[in-house]
């Protein structure tokens, strides 16, 4: 390979291959003609699409790296790499966190650990706010008389534009059927890089808006109590290693939000496939009203329910009415 003084030299060579040039135009979202005059110096990229292009030519990256590096005009590149996710937690942001857990009451000691935790890592794995998702997933309890965890339900989540700022109005159960299931109950991290184009034999329900995911399990001395999903709206985002730490070391510390009793050992987890989420949708329209009518019952039986109590058992509820609805669907096919 001739060796390149510039990167628009260099993309150059690399877009001269016609299937290349659509790739790397499609994922990053450009017409093909924009890489062309790019090269040719007619129009300067965007920082964020500078950064983007690193992450979809993974073989070229390093040396691309260097040489936007040197080139005059784009100095703020100089000292720091493209890739904002490279850098660690910051430590004061980790002392604040166990700072506000010891500070907060029992009841609310999940819900604002995971926020505080949610809305960093979405600003350092998404700096230049090109879409991205962040939820967090927890097993549900299991049932009286049994041990067995048998699904696990989104709870918490951020996200940017196209996704809405806060997700928990958007949470969903996921079982065997899911991504989520699958890295639930083998306590492995998953990554794929295309939802589109992935062929593996992990089951894989694509998202809307999801171009490309990252999910790794809540683990803390060999149990788990679920895990936490990454997703982008941009294909092979999740190619940086540094990035892909950043994403490990955010969920570790996310387990900070759960009490030790919340983790279960790895044969406890069991799932049951669940409907779709088009399905469930129809069972959730009335989440609040049930909601109230639990607090509401609490009051005239005179045992004074909380809204976080009362949801647990909306959650429970569900759990039981979605399973049904799933060995329903399993029995009319026999």
């Amino acid at each position: 390979m001739t060796e390149q003084h510039s990167w628009r030299g260099l993309l150059k060579m690399i877009i001269n291959d016609t299937h290349e040039r659509q790739r790397i135009a499609s994922e990053l979202g450009l017409n093909p003609i924009t890489l062309v005059r790019w090269t040719t110096q007619d129009i300067d990229p965007r920082p964020q699409n500078l950064r983007r292009l690193l992450d979809v030519v993974p073989h070229y990256r390093d040396q691309l790296l260097e040489l936007i590096r040197d080139e005059e005009g784009f100095e703020e590149f100089s000292n720091a790499g493209l890739d904002d996710s490279s850098k660690d937690i910051p430590a004061f942001f980790c002392t604040s966190v166990f700072a506000a857990r010891a500070a907060t009451n029992d009841s609310m000691r999940y819900r604002t650990t995971c926020n505080m935790v949610l809305q960093q890592a979405l600003g350092q794995l998404d700096p230049d706010r090109t879409g991205m998702s962040i939820t967090v997933v927890r097993c549900m309890l299991p049932r009286d008389g049994d041990t067995k965890i048998r699904s696990l339900r989104e709870s918490l989540g951020q996200g940017t534009p196209p996704w809405q700022s806060d997700l928990e109005q958007q949470a969903m159960f996921l079982g065997a059927e899911s991504l989520a299931g699958y890295v639930v109950a083998s306590c492995r991290p998953f990554v794929t890089q295309n939802v589109d184009k992935d062929q593996t034999h992990v089951p894989l329900a694509k998202a809307r808006h999801e171009r490309s995911s990252a999910i790794y399990p809540i683990l803390y001395a060999g149990r788990i109590a679920g895990c936490l999903i990454v997703s982008s709206a941009q294909y092979n985002y999740f190619l940086s290693q540094s990035r892909l730490n950043l994403i490990k070391n955010y969920t570790d510390l996310i387990a900070v939000a759960f009490e030790p009793e919340e983790f279960y050992n790895p044969e406890q987890i069991e799932l049951w496939p669940l409907p779709d989420q088009e399905i469930q949708k129809k069972h959730f329209a009335n989440f609040r009203q049930r909601v109230a009518a639990v607090m509401l019952e609490g009051a005239r039986n005179k045992k004074s329910i909380n809204t976080i109590n009362a949801e647990k058992v909306v959650w429970r509820q569900l759990e039981d009415e979605l399973i049904e609805v799933k060995l329903n669907e399993f029995s009319s096919q026999l």
